[in-house]
């Protein structure tokens, strides 16, 4: 019998998931449609939910729930044989679909834990047993016969046993027909060799220059200012005494403060000779014989630097930069080098740093103290024609952090000159008090700037004028210096272009540091550059110097 299928689709703007909308066609057809068919249609439907369990819980099954509930809109039309034969042949199935499908050959009546005899499923063939033995070779090493879990020692003596580099530098003074200097600035081949142990709370490290150099012709070796062949730039211990405190002990660099290339509480030996004639610009801060303790802790950490022996600055003397010269009035030179009464008591002619600090958010903060002497000679003894280190201590703090678009920093210090507290004697500097601010920030992509104010003011001005020898030149009261640095880094970084520029306007003088350094791959390195004095007077700072002025070059292989 030929069977009659018709369907109404939803209606409207809503989805077929919502009770769609009766048109009256489709009232009418309902209306018109035969009697029988949806109570027969309802039946079937409910004899499935019986018969069949796995059914017992469906919704809307093959779309006869409709029928069952007489209000909705679809409407079927079938003969009732086709009808009573689909239902027949689901009655006789139900059995069927009701059980679980058998397991596959060979997995029937099986438990798979019962096969591994634990809770695990057994793994497949060949997965089995004890671990896979290793290459032939391998049986007899182990993590404990090599002991790499606790020492990488084996590791680093498989290359060099130190690291450094070796270098070439020179350089000549201009004008060339100097009158108180050779006329090559520097002539260098140097060699560094620096090697580090670590063990589980002590480390040890040692650094050392080999230095060749013809213009200083200086050979035998003077630790303290760095003469010789030889310059021992680092030896010491570190060791992690307790979780709050550490201890290093040697011949160390220290440094801190938030000057660039200006300390006021920065009272560590600085090398200038180094810094006036073209060596890299780590060769400013000199090395001190030392024992620093550093504690810590959640409120604040705190450095203390103990220095048996008073460790100057490597001062111009006249040996290789030539400087204005107090008893003549005149220059020194390498023909008139400046003696000097240098400090030499060990224990009783010391040192004491100390430095506390923290950080409240992105902010440093730091108090300083330090007590001992002038790190140049700023005294002078006229009647054995040497130079003096009066006693010194000074007083400090210091703040840096973001400000603006870059990061700022401010500095305060007060010096204490105990030789000479009423300010009365014109040989020995009166106390000062120092202030500083700097600022910095990325300019432009791969260019950055900075600047920075210093105040030196002397205290008891009007004693330190009205005792001053007829003639003799008198410091202003308030020496300013201003200085800018830009940096410059081109083609992925490797050339790096600088300046750096000092100039006090109250000394009418300064000095200007150009350099280029362009790194050829990893291991190699050229530079050049100039230092460029000038000034009005002698007397001045910079302006002693102007005959100072010089170009170098430099090569360097690092290993």
């Amino acid at each position: 019998m030929k069977t009659t299928f018709i369907k109404r689709h939803c209606e409207g703007t809503r989805t077929c998931s919502g009770e769609p909308k009766q048109s009256r066609n489709s009232k009418e057809a309902s209306a018109k449609a035969p009697s029988f068919v949806i109570p027969a249609q309802a039946g079937i439907y409910k004899l499935l939910k019986q018969k069949i369990p796995a059914f017992a819980g469906k919704t809307n099954l093959f779309g006869l729930e409709s029928f069952a509930q007489p209000s909705k809109v679809n409407v079927w039309i079938a003969s009732p044989g086709l009808l009573a034969g689909v239902a027949m042949t689901m009655i006789s199935l139900s059995p069927a679909i009701a059980e679980e499908p058998p397991l596959p050959a060979g997995l029937m009546g099986v438990d798979p834990f019962a096969v591994s005899g634990s809770s695990e499923p057994a793994l497949p063939a060949g997965l089995g047993g004890a671990e896979p033995s290793l290459p032939s070779g391998l049986e007899e090493l182990s993590l404990e016969e090599t002991d790499w879990a606790e020492d990488d020692t084996d590791l680093e003596e498989s290359g060099l046993p130190f690291t450094g580099f070796v270098e070439t530098r020179a350089g000549i003074r201009l004008p060339l027909n100097n009158r108180y200097e050779k006329r090559a600035s520097i002539g260098e081949l140097r060699m560094q060799l620096q090697a580090e142990k670590f063990w589980e709370s002590i480390s040890a490290r040692m650094t050392a220059d080999f230095v060749a150099d013809p213009v200083a012709d200086r050979w035998a070796i003077d630790l303290d200012s760095g003469d010789g062949f030889l310059d021992l730039r680092e030896a010491f211990i570190s060791w992690r005494a307790t979780d709050f405190m550490d201890i290093k002990a040697g011949r160390q660099i220290l440094t801190w403060g938030t000057g660039d290339l200006v300390f006021l509480n920065d009272l560590f030996p600085k090398d200038f000779d180094s810094f006036f004639i073209g060596r890299d610009e780590e060769y400013l801060k000199a090395p001190s014989d030392a024992i620093k303790t550093s504690f810590f802790s959640d409120i604040a950490n705190l450095d203390v630097i103990y220095t048996p022996n008073f460790d100057a600055d490597r001062f111009a003397d006249g040996a290789r930069i030539s400087t204005y010269d107090p008893f003549s009035g005149g220059q020194t030179s390498r023909n008139n080098v400046m003696q000097t009464d240098s400090r030499s008591a060990w224990l009783s002619e010391d040192e004491w740093a100390a430095r506390l600090y923290r950080n409240f958010g992105a902010y440093e903060t730091a108090l300083y103290g330090y007590d001992g002497y002038w790190k140049n000679p700023q005294g002078l003894d006229p009647a054995n024609m040497r130079a003096t280190f009066p006693r010194l201590s000074v007083y400090g703090a210091s703040v840096r952090g973001p400000f603006y678009n870059g990061i700022g920093n401010v500095e305060v210090a007060y010096y204490d000159s105990r030789d000479d507290n009423a300010g009365t004697n014109p040989f020995i500097p009166n106390d000062q008090f120092r202030f500083l601010a700097g600022y910095e920030q990325e300019i432009l992509p791969e260019l950055t700037g900075g600047v920075q104010y210093n105040l030196e003011r002397t205290l008891d001005y009007k004693a330190l004028k009205s005792n001053a020898p007829p003639g003799s030149p008198v410091p202003d009261e308030n020496r300013h210096l201003m200085t800018v640095r830009l940096t410059k880094l081109m083609m992925n970084q490797n050339l790096t272009l600088s300046l750096f520029n000092f100039w006090s306007p109250s000394d009418n003088d300064g000095y200007a540091r150009p350099k280029l350094n362009y790194k050829l791959n990893d291991e190699w390195t050229f530079e050049t550059g100039a230092n460029v004095f000038y000034g009005k007077d002698r007397h001045t700072f910079f302006g002693q110097l102007e005959d100072n002025t010089n170009v170098y070059v430099s090569l360097r292989y690092s290993f």
